[in-house]
């Protein structure tokens, strides 16, 4: 069984070097056992966990929650209707994000449309905006 050292995991992964070892330390990646000069050698199955890991952050996926992922995905009882849930789920939380982030824009324009960018900063409306305490 071929073994990678962490910096040829990472590069094949494409991630930085210190992510390996952080995902090592916070449990995402099994402890690599070492060599008798002291280099970690993950097994290959390490760089397929390592891409499984940065591709659900890139759909928005916690650590905390990929982890749980990867503990359901090597449970013999976990169903893909599980994991759906929980997909669904974060749906859901990105969709709440995203009404956020454009209840905030449409604030922001608001105030940056009442500001004429002139005038002494003491009557900046959207300084004054930001101050006041019934917000």
């Amino acid at each position: 069984m071929k073994s990678l050292t962490i910096g040829h995991l990472a590069r094949e992964v494409g991630i930085n070097l210190e992510t390996v070892r952080y995902y090592e330390r916070e449990g995402l990646l099994p402890k690599a056992p070492r060599s008798a000069s002291g280099y970690r050698l993950f097994p290959t199955e390490a760089k397929r966990r390592l891409k499984f890991i940065r591709r659900a952050q890139e759909l928005g996926f916690s650590l905390k929650e990929i982890r749980e992922l990867l503990a359901l995905r090597l449970s013999p009882r976990t169903t893909s209707a599980e994991i759906r849930k929980r997909a669904e789920a974060k749906i859901a939380d990105i969709e709440g994000k995203i009404k956020s982030l454009e209840s905030m824009s449409k604030s922001l324009r608001k105030l940056t449309k009442s500001c004429p960018g002139c005038g002494p900063l003491c009557e900046c409306p959207i300084l004054e905006s930001l101050d006041r305490e019934d917000s």
